[in-house]
């Protein structure tokens, strides 16, 4: 391709990034590549998750895929819908850091709902892994399960928010729980927090989520548990959890 004037090339250039543009311009769309970073979904299963009808999440869908935001993959007669790549996920982090650094607005919602850093006590990466070589700290994944099962902390218990109430009385008291989920704007952790320390167990969140643990390049552990959470031999004597 040639151009007649660097100025035509930069123009060029600039409408190509455009096309990125597009796809965070509208606030469904940023939510459907934040699910897209936690594991694959059909079309279906991501108007479930975002409440919008199928036909509106293809045409969301079809916008990001012109951008070479997301790719697919086809079982049968249905398609599932995946992350381009792990650049796109730690776009949408970012997007996340400078939206909390830039905008006073995201920072208030986040303090509004509980889920702000004042509100919420963080523990960072590097410390979860020394707690949890020691073997006394619970590690609990609160995404939903689909999530849990395309990638997870190694050693952490899968137990969707759902589920929480129903198995508080299986937890050791005499250790402390770190809860995360999709990344520091995500809501799940931090409810799953505010409802152990209501029960008056010792409760943290990581400081960021999955996402940012599998970009830090940290070990990561895949598949799927029983429902309702980790069930494998070991893992709930290992974890606290009570038999």
């Amino acid at each position: 391709m040639e151009y007649e004037t660097s100025a035509d090339g930069r123009a060029d250039l600039y409408e190509q990034l455009a096309r990125i543009g597009k796809v965070v311009v509208h606030p469904k769309r940023i939510e459907l590549l934040d699910l897209l970073c936690q594991a694959e979904r059909s079309v279906e299963a991501l108007g479930a998750a975002t409440g919008l009808k199928f036909t509106t999440v293809s045409a969301h869908l079809q916008v990001m895929r012109q951008a070479r935001l997301v790719e697919t993959r086809r079982e049968g007669t249905r398609v599932y819908y995946r992350a381009a790549g792990e650049e796109v996920c730690r776009f949408v982090a970012t997007l996340g850091d400078l939206g909390r650094a830039r905008l006073a607005e995201v920072d208030q919602i986040l303090r509004a709902i509980g889920a702000g850093s004042e509100s919420t006590e963080r523990v960072t990466r590097a410390e979860l892994l020394k707690r949890a070589r020691s073997g006394d700290v619970v590690v609990l994944d609160v995404r939903p399960a689909e999530e849990y099962a395309a990638g997870h902390i190694p050693g952490a218990i899968s137990l969707p928010l759902e589920h929480l109430e129903a198995r508080l009385g299986e937890f050791d008291p005499g250790l402390e729980v770190v809860a995360y989920c999709r990344g520091p704007l995500c809501l799940l952790a931090p409810e799953a927090v505010a409802t152990l320390r209501a029960r008056g167990m010792q409760a943290r969140c990581l400081e960021d989520g999955f996402p940012e643990w599998r970009q830090a390049g940290l070990r990561v552990a895949t598949g799927a548990d029983t429902p309702g959470g980790a069930r494998e031999e070991g893992h709930e004597t290992r974890l606290g959890l009570a038999r």
